[in-house]
């Protein structure tokens, strides 16, 4: 495990408020606040709230199994959290790569048959859908609610076609959540991050437009108000404000297979 070098799920949970983070993380998330997103915090917080307004949707809807990919680092308002709040029998499977949020994870979630960890890396969608944990805790023959929130920034173009192996396996019924970062209407913004992370970490961002994002719900039948900022989807009063909306700088929908 590298410490010294910053990480992208690290600086992720610093924004969060979470405690799973190195001195090179924190650096780094304040450095971009003041030279490059003075937005990171709010960024993060918006996606989180978005992924627990998500969550409860798919549970109002009878969804009671979630894989979540690119999980990151547990803190406040997990998914499982969220969804034994209303279904105490709901089985969540998250699957992430980076050492921390794995080690973290599993330490949480010990002695807890109905959620797990696969360590994995999201773009190896045989990895993860073959994993024992994957197989234990979900049945495909139903519905699954397939999370993917702030993760696909770090999925290239070329990358991206292997991801719908995740959707030929759902059944109908089942929900499609997505959240990524855009450069619309923040396109000097946008430049400044992908030209941080690309000299400072080891990871590449990718950008998508409203229209982009509006593709990648082919074939599902999109929920109301469709592909909007994250605090504009089904917004409620505890989320993070303060901030124009287009501030929040990614693009959010649920979309259901049919």
């Amino acid at each position: 495990m590298d410490c010294t070098t910053p990480n992208a799920a690290r600086i992720y949970d610093y924004d969060l408020g979470g405690e799973h983070n190195f001195a090179a993380d924190r650096a780094a998330s304040e450095e971009i606040q003041r030279t490059v997103a003075p937005t990171g915090p709010f960024i993060a917080r918006a996606n989180r709230a978005f992924l627990q307004r998500a969550v409860r949707f798919c549970l109002d809807r009878g969804i009671d199994q979630f894989l979540d990919l690119g999980s990151g680092i547990p803190t406040v308002g997990n998914v499982h959290e969220i969804a034994r709040s209303r279904d105490p029998r709901a089985r969540v499977v998250y699957v992430d790569v980076e050492p921390v949020a794995v080690a973290h994870t599993r330490h949480l979630l010990e002695g807890d048959d109905g959620a797990g960890i696969v360590q994995a890396d999201v773009r190896d969608p045989d990895v993860v859908l073959g994993a024992a944990e994957t197989g234990r805790l979900l049945d495909f023959s139903r519905p699954v609610a397939l999370l993917t929130v702030a993760v696909l920034h770090y999925i290239t173009p070329q990358e991206q076609a292997e991801m719908h192996r995740y959707r030929d396996v759902l059944a109908p019924g089942s929900a499609v959540v997505i959240s990524t970062l855009t450069a619309d209407e923040r396109e000097e913004e946008a430049a400044r991050v992908e030209r941080f992370f690309a000299e400072n970490t080891a990871t590449q961002v990718t950008f998508r437009t409203r229209d982009e994002v509006r593709a990648l719900f082919d074939g599902t039948e999109l929920v109301p108000p469709g592909v909007v900022w994250t605090p504009q989807w089904r917004p409620d009063p505890a989320d993070p404000n303060g901030w124009e909306p287009h501030r929040a700088g990614c693009w959010a929908g649920v979309g259901l297979v049919r």
